[in-house]
């Protein structure tokens, strides 16, 4: 299977990018809407909750509740981003242990982890009973 994704300038540094039937504008300088980095993070934390949810299915939580992904992405001075950090919180009450379960499975399961290098793979917190 081949994924595809059109993304058309017409000027500047703003692009327009068509994925099926849907369009997403992304702005490389944030201006008028997010930058690309922003992007990509909000891309990874989208992909990480579903693979937090499986995780938890699969580590003996059946319902993890309302999940709140902080994502945190630091840039160098070029813009570049160099770390990304997690913390997240949960609803269901997860034991420290049981947590780190769960994050594991998810760093296994998410596609966006899994595409990204190495080094910028997210240093990830989990709280339970966070309601």
């Amino acid at each position: 299977m081949t994924k595809e994704v059109v993304s058309t300038s017409e000027e500047g540094f703003q692009s327009t990018n068509s994925v099926r039937d849907f369009e997403l504008t992304i702005d490389a300088e944030g201006e008028e809407t997010p930058d690309t980095v922003e992007t990509l993070l909000a891309d990874y934390a989208a992909c990480y909750v579903p693979a937090l949810r499986v995780g938890g299915q699969q580590r003996g939580v059946d319902d993890l509740g309302r999940i709140e992904n902080t994502v945190t992405g630091e840039v160098n001075d070029d813009g570049k981003l160099t770390s990304i950090e997690f913390d997240i919180a949960v609803e269901a009450d997860v034991d420290d242990e049981t947590g780190q379960q769960v994050v594991d499975r998810a760093n296994e399961l998410c596609k966006v982890h899994d595409a990204l290098k190495e080094s910028l793979h997210a240093d990830t917190t989990i709280e339970g009973d966070a309601a």
